[in-house]
């Protein structure tokens, strides 16, 4: 049974106008994008089908062309779309930092960084430059490595910082392999930034690992 036949008041999307999108389950979000579903599959179970091929939306939102496309349904459509998606999000949420007065909303940068960062299927260091107001000026992605690891150099997050006249800044990475523990290293490289921006005047005001869906923040633990 297609959805167009199932009650109004058990479609996605008539629900989710009615009630809201956070009302819908993964599943049913992914069948209103997908819109429609495949022979003998409703677009909710085309959702159903790629949430378990992947095990999670983030690995689904890391996923390759190729891979995606293995799900049958789908293809290089639907793969430039949902992640046109993505970058609108993101985009959407860095003008907010842009105009935000001191970060007024963590959460807002939890939720950015997840989807700068927190999909990628090797380590990345970001770094979110901010004003004198503590307002977004720039983000840059200015490491990345492999699955467990990316070399970090103090010296280039510092030219970074004074090419962007920044006052202050957020450091970020991800860990791919699921634990948003901070390790020793971590905690020593945190250290070592925090210092030798001191030197320039520039402050370190929070360091983030995003382990989708888990953050760790280092100055909610008193780390910073």
């Amino acid at each position: 049974m297609g959805i167009s036949d199932w009650p109004v008041d058990q479609r996605p999307r008539e629900r989710l106008i009615k009630y809201g999108a956070s009302a819908l389950s993964d599943a049913e979000l992914l069948a209103v994008f997908l819109r429609v579903g495949v022979k003998g599959k409703s677009a909710v179970d085309l959702g159903r089908d790629m949430l378990a091929q992947y095990g999670s939306l983030s690995a689904l939102f890391a996923a390759s062309a190729k891979d995606f496309s293995k799900i049958h349904g789908l293809g290089d459509a639907k793969y430039a779309q949902i992640h046109a998606v993505l970058e609108l999000a993101k985009r959407a949420i860095s003008e907010d930092l842009r105009i935000c007065e001191n970060l007024s909303s963590p959460n807002t940068v939890k939720n950015y960084l997840q989807l700068l960062i927190g999909n990628k299927p090797h380590e990345s260091f970001a770094v979110l430059f901010l004003d004198i107001k503590n307002r977004l000026i720039k983000t840059e992605e200015l490491f990345r490595g492999t699955l467990n690891h990316a070399s970090v150099y103090p010296r280039e997050v510092v030219k970074a910082a004074l090419l962007h006249n920044a006052a202050s800044i957020i450091l970020a990475h991800n860990h791919p392999s699921g634990s948003c523990e901070p390790s020793q290293a971590d905690l020593a490289l945190t250290n070592t930034l925090k210092q030798a921006l001191a030197l320039v005047d520039i402050r370190v005001l929070d360091h983030f690992i995003i382990a989708n869906p888990n953050v760790y923040s280092f100055a909610e633990h008193g780390q910073i």
